[in-house]
């Protein structure tokens, strides 16, 4: 990636929604220039997607955690096709250490949550850390 490339990256992390003119402007290319090496990072896999950022909180989603998967051989959760499909489960890290991975879930209530660590139990050990504030909630890669 060149200068032009993180500098189209930059602008994209910081408003998706960015007509190629206004990303052109703000760039100092052509609209056709950066439609091509926009197409080109989507193609490279460096651009993955465009999402909203949702605030969980105000989503009704006010119990956060992250959960620490203690499980390895075949029933490991890692290897369930389904788990990445609750609408609980935001984010599944494959992790080194005594666990095998680190989950982030969000949900509406304790019981809720409770639901989720049950569900989890036949996989392994679940270890929960509740979230109780997100100083960095997300932050743009940059070169």
């Amino acid at each position: 990636m060149d200068d032009m490339d993180w500098a189209l990256v930059r602008e994209l992390q910081d408003d998706a929604r960015l007509s190629y003119s206004e990303l052109s402007r703000r760039v100092h290319l052509s609209p056709p220039a950066v439609a091509e090496r926009v197409r080109r990072l989507e193609t490279a896999g460096v651009l993955t997607g465009y999402h909203a950022h949702v605030d969980l909180t105000k989503a009704g989603r006010n119990v956060i955690a992250m959960i620490r998967m203690s499980c390895y051989g075949p029933r490991c959760v890692l290897r369930d096709p389904d788990v990445p499909l609750w609408p609980e489960i935001l984010e599944i890290h494959r992790v080194t250490g005594d666990a095998c991975s680190i989950l982030k879930v969000a949900t509406t209530s304790m019981e809720e949550f409770e639901s989720v660590i049950d569900r989890l139990a036949p996989f392994g050990q679940p270890s929960s850390s509740m979230v109780l504030s997100t100083p960095l909630h997300w932050r743009p890669v940059v070169p």
